[in-house]
């Protein structure tokens, strides 16, 4: 049986508040030039994607496919299609600090500022590609993130899947503003708890909306401004057991041996930077299935805001630890879950963590796999995002070029859907 099927090219979207409830319900049909589904490390060619109510309902072959009537068809003709890539490690309530340190953030910014900047800083990520991140901390916005994605899972402002933290929580006196700095109590940038007042914390965070709760495992309060760990074992497995009564995991900051090493004891799902990490707890972290965000992008940033040109000088002490330490997480086989630091560098320019993963040691399928059905799969949405699938939800983008050859293509994103919903579209006219 022949359908005919309308033919059409989307404009340039920037999505207004009412489209995302109307659009998903149009049944779609995209054909682009070739199509990564997230799983294999080769794209398909002459393939079509069929979405229709914001998911998935056939991705294959084109020849044979039984399409709907009256479909609309995009073209992408020259693009790739793949799945909405991710990021589970984002502030976006920071900006980057060569603009403003982060001190002056806390403390200077007034939250209806910092709320305006994180909604513009939540479309940048999400037309650059993102269609998921995790938030791991408001910085001393309180639970504004909680708002923040409210208002993008109604429509009201354009963003990416949102998974949030919350507060974040600190052991008493460990982080920020450093309370030497000024001669009165400041706003500190996280909740402060320990021993048993971590699950009141922790239950209070998640009454306001918190996905995933956060510990600062260790932090730079050594005596000589070192970093040294913060929560006991204990503290850590109090932690972890509160947030799995209630459905949800335990991700650790941690960038010392030892603060790694409790995080893993006590039943972290991630650990975030690791800068110091040894082959020895890498190895720990594999054996106990615990993925590694290494936040590469964030570490070069804050070099380069210290005057480091990469490429004229010689590579800082910093960034020579964090290579070193992604070499030992991926010789020992630790799972690599894609996280940026986003806010410390530019929102929207979340690629450059790819790019540095595959700079500093990981094969580029395997960085495509991260950065989406890997990263989804550590976050609990294997079933839902980051594959190109029959029954997944319709998170895909398009670039120019094909990633799987080169990464820089992801830096070509051409067309944004999330949900079913286009956010982006900058396709040329079809005559």
């Amino acid at each position: 049986m022949r359908i005919l099927m309308k033919r059409t090219v989307v404009p340039l979207l920037f999505v207004a508040a009412a489209l995302p409830a109307q659009t998903p319900r149009q049944t779609k049909v995209l054909v682009p030039a070739a199509v990564l589904d997230g799983i294999s490390s080769f794209s398909h060619r002459d393939w079509i994607v069929v979405v229709a109510n914001g998911t998935i309902t056939y991705a294959g072959p084109s020849v044979g496919a039984q399409l709907p009537a009256n479909a609309v068809r995009i073209e992408l003709p020259g693009l790739t299609l793949l799945p909405g890539l991710i990021d589970a490690h984002v502030h976006l309530f920071l900006h980057p600090y060569n603009e403003a340190q982060w001190d002056d953030q806390v403390l200077r910014e007034p939250i209806a500022l910092r709320v305006a900047r994180a909604t513009a800083h939540a479309r940048n990520t999400l037309l650059a590609g993102f269609t998921t991140v995790r938030d791991l901390g408001t910085e001393g916005a309180g639970y504004a993130d909680e708002g923040l994605k409210q208002a993008i899972d109604a429509g009201i402002i354009p963003g990416p899947r949102l998974l949030i933290s919350s507060k974040a929580i600190v052991a008493t006196g460990s982080y920020a503003p450093a309370r030497t700095r000024y001669a009165y109590e400041v706003p500190i940038g996280a909740d402060e708890a320990d021993g048993a007042a971590l699950q009141r914390v922790i239950r209070e965070q998640i009454g306001h909306g918190a996905d995933w709760i956060k510990l600062y495992g260790d932090y730079r309060w050594g005596t000589g401004g070192e970093a040294r760990p913060t929560f006991s074992t204990d503290e850590m497995k109090l932690a972890a057991a509160t947030a799995h009564d209630s459905g949800r995991e335990l991700v650790v900051h941690a960038a010392t041996p030892e603060g790694m090493r409790r995080a893993v004891r006590a039943g972290a799902k991630t650990i975030e930077h690791g800068d110091e990490g040894t082959p020895e707890v890498f190895r720990l972290m594999a054996r106990s299935g615990t993925a590694f965000c290494p936040t590469l992008a964030a570490t070069e940033a804050v070099q380069s805001y210290r005057g480091w040109r990469k490429g004229a000088d010689r590579e800082p002490e910093a960034i020579t630890r964090k290579r070193n330490a992604f070499a030992s997480a991926l010789a020992a086989g630790v799972t690599i879950c894609t996280g940026s630091d986003a806010g410390v560098f530019t929102h929207g320019d979340n690629v450059r963590e790819l790019e540095l993963m595959h700079e500093y040691g990981m094969k580029v399928p395997d960085v495509l796999r991260s950065a989406t059905s890997g990263t989804a799969k550590i976050l609990g949405l294997a079933n839902r995002v980051g594959r190109i699938a029959a029954g997944m939800e319709a998170d895909i983008i398009a670039v120019a070029g094909n990633p799987a050859t080169s990464l820089s293509a992801l830096r070509a994103v051409r067309f944004v859907m999330k949900q079913g919903v286009v956010y982006r579209s900058d396709l040329s006219p079809q005559r």
